[in-house]
């Protein structure tokens, strides 16, 4: 499985001269599923989850001194959600199409239902893609990873009122775009 290669890979890392810290390697095998789940549920792609894993545990061994982390699963989750939106953002700039681009955009807006679900998904990650960072690690956290507004405002160093206000914020616009995206589509 990928995980062994990126114990490798920081095997490799330490051969290069960048010294992990022993203590990464157990962080590593106690979190990995964590990371991947987390990264799997904003990409939808395995791929993409193993590509934000690793990405995650990079910039940990890449790191001189350590973050002060109080709460390790929640600083990996969402530094795999941070991993995933850059990776669904790389995405929508490589593959931009345009509805013009679609032999019949009302054909592919209006799918059966069992593909309605897979479209709203696709949708979404998109809309997240085109988000402010800070907006969609924030409804990543707080929709799909099912953290409270306090436990975001403590991971984000921010208040909970703020969250609040982002989270509002964030969804009306999503429901904005979608309902202008419905529109479009009929």
């Amino acid at each position: 499985m990928q995980a062994t290669m990126q114990i490798s890979s920081m095997n490799a890392a330490a051969l290069a001269g960048e010294q992990p810290r022993p203590e990464l390697e157990q962080v590593f095998v106690q979190h990995k599923d964590l990371v991947f789940k987390a990264a799997y549920r904003v990409t939808g792609n395995p791929g993409d989850a193993e590509d934000a894993l690793q990405t995650v545990f990079l910039r940990l061994v890449r790191q001189e001194v350590w973050p002060d982390i109080t709460n390790m699963p929640a600083y990996l989750r969402r530094s795999a959600v941070n991993a995933s939106l850059d990776i669904l953002r790389r995405r929508k700039e490589a593959q931009f199409s345009s509805l013009d681009d679609e032999t019949d955009p009302v054909e592919a807006v209006s799918a059966a239902t069992a593909g309605r679900s897979t479209e709203l998904r696709d949708w979404l990650r998109h809309a997240l893609a085109r988000l402010n960072p800070r907006s969609a690690e924030m409804f990543v956290l707080r929709f799909i990873e099912d953290y409270s507004n306090r436990e975001i405002a403590g991971m984000m160093k921010t208040s909970p009122a703020v969250v609040a206000v982002i989270l509002h914020r964030t969804r009306t616009q999503l429901k904005k775009d979608f309902k202008a995206q419905a529109r479009s589509g009929r």
